[in-house]
């Protein structure tokens, strides 16, 4: 008889309680599946000192390579801390592709300086958090590599514009 095949093992994306990431990870890899959290390290600040702490690159989520059959789902899903596979269709979880993964472990081991970046397709409408524009909510449009806010005034029927950096803003 021949060992089982990986070609059946997939990369799933978990939800997990808030700030138990790590606490998953570890379990998981305790029971045998192969689990990847990206991870980043940062320097936080009190009014005291300052510590280099890591901490997740995607808070609340951790990726696994398993097979997508019931059995393994449900002992996922009992692991303490887990919340939920995520998928487009709810309780049918959704691969991810296996090179968007590759490309993120090398991104991680390269040990260049990274952030979480928020997801933003251009069209959507997105609220500035941060800096002299926070609380103005708009449209997103992308020009020439700048990704730009453009507000409407309906009734005059025109717009303007002003360039925004992606992580000061947030999807409406």
């Amino acid at each position: 008889m021949q060992p089982e095949s990986t070609d059946k093992l997939r990369w799933f994306a978990v939800h997990t309680r808030s700030r138990h990431e790590f606490r998953v990870l570890e379990r998981l890899t305790g029971t045998g599946v192969e689990a990847f959290l990206p991870s980043v390290k940062r320097i936080s600040r009190w009014k005291d000192r300052k510590k280099v702490i890591e901490s997740p690159l995607f808070p609340g989520y951790i990726f696994i390579h398993t097979d997508n059959n019931p059995a393994e789902r449900m002992s996922v899903l009992k692991t303490p801390g887990v919340v939920r596979f995520l998928g487009i269709i709810p309780g049918e979880p959704e691969p991810v592709p296996e090179e968007q993964i590759a490309a993120l472990r090398r991104l991680i081991e390269s040990g260049a300086p990274l952030d979480p970046y928020p997801y933003l397709k251009e069209g959507r409408r997105i609220r500035i958090v941060r800096g002299p524009l926070a609380g103005v909510e708009g449209i997103l449009v992308q020009k020439v590599g700048d990704n730009r806010l453009v507000l409407s005034i309906d009734l005059l029927q025109q717009s303007a514009s002003a360039t925004i950096d992606p992580a000061d803003v947030e999807p409406v």
